[in-house]
């Protein structure tokens, strides 16, 4: 089982990678609207941002490079 120490790096750096990429894709989304490849409204918008960013945090379970595994020392 990993330490709490873990858990914590790995929230903080989950968090991040998800805030970014919901950034990431409302800047996608807004930018090909404005330029009408697609037609979005707020909502639908907020919608797949929400999505993109629980998909982040799934993916970050399977590991991030960022956080190391603290060493058992007992």
């Amino acid at each position: 089982m990993k330490k709490k120490e873990y858990w914590i790096q790995w929230g903080k750096a989950a968090g991040i990678r998800a805030v970014k990429t919901v950034a990431e894709t409302a800047i996608s989304l807004i930018g090909a609207d404005a330029i009408n490849i697609v037609s979005l409204d707020w909502p639908n918008i907020v919608g797949v941002c929400a999505t993109a960013g629980i998909v982040s945090l799934l993916v970050s379970l399977k590991g991030l490079p960022e956080v190391t595994v603290p060493e058992y020392t007992e």
